[in-house]
C-alpha cells in the first residue's frame, strides 16, 4: 500500500460500535493510545472489519489545531 499521507499507525481494532448508517471503530496504536475513527457501515463491511483486525489508520488533514490551558 503506497500512499501520499505521511501519518500512517498501524494497530489493532479493539471495538467497534454500530449504528444504522456508520460505525465508530477504535484502534489500539500501542502504549494505551486508541484512534477512534468514523466509518460508513458500507466501509465497515466491505473491510471485513472485526475486533482484533489488524489496520492502518491514515492521517489526512490541511490543518492541525493545537491549545492550551489558561
Amino acid at each position: 500500500m503506497k500512499l501520499s499521507a505521511r501519518n500512517v499507525l498501524k494497530g489493532k481494532v479493539i471495538g467497534i460500535d454500530k449504528g444504522k448508517v456508520t460505525a465508530i471503530v477504535r484502534i489500539g496504536i500501542g502504549g494505551g493510545a486508541v484512534v477512534t475513527s468514523s466509518i460508513t457501515m458500507a466501509a465497515l463491511k466491505d473491510l471485513k472489519l472485526k475486533k482484533g483486525s489488524d489496520v492502518h489508520a491514515i492521517i489526512k488533514a490541511s490543518e492541525v489545531l493545537l491549545g492550551v490551558d489558561d
